[in-house]
């Protein structure tokens, strides 16, 4: 295993600093928004503003990565999320914060595709899902980490914004002293939106629908606990918690997902999400609420991926790049439009309206996956393999794609399968 991870031993080093730096700098900014007196709403606004630069950056970060190279553009992204982090402290402002979110986020996807086009380059095929597995080990490890920062000053001060620019800058250190070759990065894929909502539909609203409740949750809930009377150190376990529940029980749902129906396993998994959220308002300690986000998250982060396993059980190898793409597209906008819906309902109905809105948002895409097992046969063959996922660059799939299944699109048959399934699906939507 030390020898496999070897090559890309430097670039893993970079990502735990950089998720630890940016782990920190969104959910400090939360708390110190709301210290500032800024509404519900206005966190709301300024934490979607980072989705929406995330969005954004899917489609220019390689076109910078081909102009100028990859450890340029490292050092030129780090760059501005370092000093980014620096000047929401120096300037205080609202409007300031959502311009700064913006131009943070778009540069911070680019910092992704660079590591995970350094992943797919220097991992063997058949290393690949073993890499991948690792790498996202430490992409939750280091976020769930990060909130425990939180407890070396309060988030009035100034060292928390400067320990954020010192780890973001530190993530330089290992990827440019590296001497390893740099990979290519690929052409943008086009779109293939279209075509997935004609004949995978359930995975587009899955997409939508878990980041309108994900992105509810990176951005409101250290607000929501604040708002319950919870310190900086409580916020930070309240994430630190759930982030490890997400890493702890998303892999054993995913595998048992791989040996079952999985649209049938995604369903259940969706409604045991909203039930947790329905309960949480309820819950009669500071305990009990951390015990159910902890479950919460190992069902809810799982949405997503059992989402993308079952889209890949439908798809041609040449299609996944461009729908990984669409994918992440889709799920940026719900992040992006989640902040602010939960903001507007928190500020009119309180913190605790921000579970109630997950619940409400995870017991329609529930609703929709019943419907569809009663009304629409998914004829899907079933060889992916589920693989955990974070908000992260479209190249990650690349890397699960190459190692997941290596032998199904040898056959024939999985073609007319796979053919036979469009016709289908055709066919009952028209009716």
């Amino acid at each position: 295993m030390l020898a496999m991870l070897q090559p890309v031993r430097s670039i893993l080093w970079s990502v735990a600093l950089l998720l630890l730096g940016n782990g920190l700098i969104n959910t400090l900014l939360t708390l110190r928004g709301t210290d500032e007196g800024f509404s519900s709403t206005m966190v709301g606004v300024i934490m979607s503003a980072y989705f929406v630069g995330f969005t954004c950056g899917t489609w220019v970060s390689g076109r910078l990565i081909r102009r100028v190279g990859h450890i340029r553009t490292f050092a030129f992204c780090a760059a501005l999320c370092a000093s980014g982090a620096l000047l929401h402290i120096i300037f205080v402002d609202a409007w300031v914060w959502i311009v700064l979110r913006f131009f943070y986020g778009l540069a911070f996807v680019t910092l992704m595709t660079v590591i995970e086009s350094w992943l797919n380059g220097q991992a063997a095929s058949h290393e690949r899902g073993r890499i991948f597995a690792t790498y996202m080990l430490v992409n939750l490890g280091a976020i769930a980490a990060a909130q425990q920062i939180l407890r070396l000053d309060t988030p009035d001060g100034f060292l928390l914004f400067a320990v954020t620019a010192i780890l973001i800058s530190w993530a330089l250190l290992p990827i440019t002293m590296t001497r390893r070759q740099q990979p290519t990065v690929p052409e943008n894929a086009r779109s293939s939106l279209k075509a997935l909502l004609g004949f995978a539909p359930l995975c587009v609203a899955a997409s939508v629908l878990s980041g309108l409740a994900m992105g509810a949750f990176w951005g409101m809930a250290p607000l929501y606990a604040r708002q319950l009377g919870w310190s900086a150190g409580d916020v930070g376990m309240l994430m630190s918690i759930t982030i490890l529940g997400g890493a702890l029980l998303q892999l054993p749902i995913g595998r048992f997902s791989d040996k079952h129906d999985r649209s049938r396993v995604m369903t259940w998994v969706v409604i045991v999400a909203a039930a947790l959220a329905v309960l949480m308002p309820l819950a009669p300690n500071q305990t009990t609420l951390m015990g159910l986000f902890f479950l919460w998250g190992g069902f809810s982060f799982a949405i997503y991926p059992l989402a993308v396993a079952q889209l890949i059980d439908q798809l041609h190898p040449e299609e996944v790049v461009s729908a990984s793409a669409d994918m992440l597209v889709t799920q940026g906008a719900g992040s992006a439009l989640a902040p602010i819906l939960a903001g507007v309902l928190m500020g009119a109905l309180g913190p605790q309206a921000l579970p109630l809105y997950i619940a409400a948002v995870l017991a329609l895409l529930g609703a929709y996956a019943l419907y569809r097992r009663r009304h629409v046969s998914d004829l899907v063959h079933g060889n992916a393999h589920f693989e955990p996922l974070t908000q992260t660059s479209p190249l990650s799939l690349e890397m699960i794609f190459d190692d997941s299944q290596p032998d199904l699109f040898d056959d024939p048959s999985f073609y007319e399968e796979q053919e036979r399934h469009r016709l289908v699906e055709a066919f009952q939507q028209r009716e």
